[in-house]
């Protein structure tokens, strides 16, 4: 049976799903903005987020949501994660029972310190819930460049069964089914990119970078761990495979946020520029206090959350992370 797919949410990394899955089902997608909608079906494209992109003629959206959830077989949410909940209350009354719903959004809503997963849990109980994570760049996909990411749910036979509905060309889907570990990655290693890109804006060198990363990774896992994801997956793809892309790329939404702090620039000025979100600015909080209240040392999200927060500049901040006192490197900080 040919899966119909819906997916919310118009902007670049949604789209390039959106478009990944459209070589193997239908699929349609939704926008709140009539502007991309008509640019969507007229021409082929998404100026807004993917400008110079041509998208394929068989994706196509609409700007009424259930149009998109009503007879989807599998909904996936490309919503950033302060409107993640909003979103899915106003697709509930569409959805069909049992309908398998996947993320993509990482981040954590801010109120409530929960993981996306756990938010559809809690407004779609009795649907299989997933999330499709790794180092995924739009713009290099939608070029057509390889990559591969990571689809994970707990229920083995349904994650095997959308492998193959992302699947597609260069884009290549692993299975994984530590759920809550590689959601943990996609959610942490976007303050870490924060650090990189403010040690990069401040003139780091590369040594530096490959030190933040290091200890952002090990930081990363400790957290993870004390929650309950499995060590292994932070070494996989939706962890190191996520922190060295997100890092490292000029196209990283994070790393640039980090890079316009290390400038001496102030936090509202820099997210007000830019059409995307950086979801490592809006989780840094709840990271912190799941730090907290997890026991857990994670003095580099610290130190992130005190410069976004207007606490502390990017040239004190890097240099306490520079100039900490180093034990053994299994030791934590």
């Amino acid at each position: 049976m040919e899966l119909k797919v819906g997916l919310l949410g118009g902007g670049s990394w949604g789209t390039t799903v959106a478009s990944l899955v459209s070589r193997n089902a239908p699929i349609k997608i939704w926008a709140r903005d009539p502007e991309t909608v008509s640019d969507i079906n007229d021409n082929h494209c998404n100026s807004k987020y993917l400008p110079d992109i041509k998208l394929p003629e068989a994706l196509t959206a609409t700007s009424e949501i259930g149009e998109a959830v009503s007879g989807a077989d599998v909904l996936v949410m490309g919503i950033p994660s302060s409107n993640f909940r909003s979103v899915l209350e106003e697709a509930k009354q569409y959805l069909r029972p049992w309908v398998p719903v996947i993320s993509l959004t990482k981040g954590l809503e801010l109120a409530t310190s929960k993981r996306m997963t756990e938010v559809i849990e809690e407004v779609l109980p009795g649907h299989p819930v997933g999330v499709l994570t790794g180092p995924n760049l739009a713009r290099e996909i939608m070029a057509g460049q390889a990559a591969a990411s990571v689809i994970s749910m707990e229920d083995e036979i349904i994650v095997k069964q959308l492998q193959q509905l992302f699947h597609s060309g260069l884009f290549r889907v692993y299975t994984n089914t530590d759920l809550l570990g590689c959601e943990l990655g996609g959610v942490l290693k976007n303050i870490i990119a924060i650090a990189v890109g403010m040690g990069d804006g401040l003139g780091a060198g590369d040594n530096t970078r490959s030190a933040l990363i290091t200890r952002g990774l090990a930081e990363i896992t400790r957290l993870g761990v004390a929650m309950g994801g499995k060590p292994e997956t932070f070494s996989g793809l939706t962890g190191m495979g996520d922190m060295i892309a997100t890092c490292t790329s000029p196209l990283s939404r994070n790393r640039h946020v980090g890079v316009e702090l290390g400038k001496g620039r102030h936090i509202d000025e820099i997210i007000d520029e830019m059409h995307m979100v950086a979801e490592g600015v809006k989780s840094a909080p709840t990271v912190i206090a799941l730090a907290k209240k997890y026991g857990v040392a994670m003095p580099i999200a610290e130190d992130v959350f005190e410069v976004t927060k207007g606490n502390r500049s990017a040239v004190r901040a890097f240099r306490g992370l520079v100039n900490q006192s180093a034990g053994a490197e299994s030791d934590a900080g």
